[in-house]
């Protein structure tokens, strides 16, 4: 396969893997491992159903957009409007996510400084790097997901082979909790602002669109299901809201720097994917120049990370539930009617199937309430 392919299954890899994944055995550890992978396997799959359809609808639409392009043309102004609050949300809320957890796990490797130094020097550099556009964008995302994986995979192996796993500490299940999990595991799924960026980087291969989609939603899957299985094995009811911060004081200064350099690179990469969408939703579908566009996509999360924004795992949760979930029902909708309105023949086709439709829209709003509610 071509150095393409691989940019676009790196952008949304590097996308969804962010700093959802630190929280997930926390969450899971709450409800207990098979609920929690049973999480995980359930939303893997809607997401990836989700980003299919994206990937379908992009390809039926002339012209560089990003979410509110399309549901403009397909749901019209107030739908426009309705995912861009939803866009903006979403991602102001992951970069501010991101920018507390990459301090917090720089300075644990390096504590001669303080986390609040590392956020700022992490926040400098990603946005510089925002701001040169997507050339820059891809060729760090495929170096750093790789990285991000390779790392992931390596703590796994370490943790399930360690005298420090303990069986029994998957054992536990509390079936009330089911849904405690939702909020998080939805937030570490998220990707779908990439797959317009997939279909740029494919260039004239825009055909390699679905396998690039399935790829990339099955990797999150089955790293996810593993990272939360190995971190719990080894901390239990003690897990971290950043898992890799007490997996680090379970195994020493070795792992402390190895577990949160995977977090520094798990963010960074879904820091500057999300950072380079806002900024061509600004540019593309709002027509503000290019400086503006990234000055307001910089701007509010350092602004909110200076006035004090610090709950990691709240925040990831309610951000993924409802702007998540708002997103989802659109795009579903979106689909739909990219069927009728499309304006060219797409390289892939996904059947417009009702019952999983709205199987995928009730489980999007049900999780919405319930992170509301709760």
């Amino acid at each position: 396969m071509e150095k393409k392919f691989f940019n676009a299954v790196a952008t949304l890899v590097g996308t969804t893997i962010g700093a959802g994944v630190l929280g997930i055995p926390f969450v899971a550890a709450k409800a207990g491992v098979p609920l929690g992978i049973a999480n995980i396997i359930i939303i893997g799959i809607a997401i990836m159903i989700l980003n299919l359809y994206l990937g379908e609808v992009v390809l039926r639409t002339k012209g560089k957009h990003q979410l509110t392009g399309y549901a403009e043309r397909y749901l019209g102004k107030k739908g426009k409007r309705l995912m861009a609050l939803s866009m903006v949300f979403l991602i102001y809320g992951a970069i501010t996510a991101y920018i507390i957890g990459v301090g917090e796990a720089l300075a644990s490797i390096f504590p001669v400084f303080s986390s609040f130094i590392f956020s700022i020097l992490f926040f400098t550099i990603g946005a510089a790097i925002i701001y040169f556009g997507i050339k820059a964008v891809e060729e760090s995302e495929l170096l750093l997901a790789t990285i991000t994986i390779m790392v992931l995979a390596a703590i796994v192996v370490i943790a399930f082979f360690s005298e420090h796993f303990v069986t029994a500490n998957l054992t536990f299940l509390d079936i009330s909790k089911f849904a405690v999990p939702y909020g998080v595991i939805f937030f570490a799924f998220l990707g779908a602002v990439a797959v317009p960026e997939m279909s740029e980087e494919l260039g004239k291969r825009k055909r390699m669109l679905k396998k690039a989609i399935i790829i990339a939603g099955v990797i999150p899957i089955i790293g996810y299901a593993l990272f939360a299985a190995a971190v719990v094995g080894v901390t239990g009811a003690d897990t971290s809201q950043i898992a890799t911060i007490k997996l680090g004081e379970v195994f020493g200064q070795k792992m402390v720097v190895f577990a949160n350099l995977f977090a520094v690179f798990a963010m960074t990469t879904a820091f500057l994917a999300l950072g380079l969408a806002l900024k061509e939703m600004y540019n593309y579908d709002y027509k503000l120049n290019k400086n503006l566009a990234w000055f307001l996509t910089a701007i509010f999360p350092i602004t909110a990370f200076l006035m004090g924004v610090t709950e990691f795992i709240p925040l990831i949760g309610l951000v993924g539930a409802i702007a998540g979930g708002t997103e989802g029902v659109m795009i579903v909708i979106m689909h739909s009617r990219a069927k009728r309105l499309g304006q060219r023949k797409p390289e892939f086709s996904i059947g417009d199937n009702k019952i999983i439709s709205i199987l995928l829209v009730v489980m999007f709003v049900a999780g919405l309430l319930y992170e509301v509610i709760m």
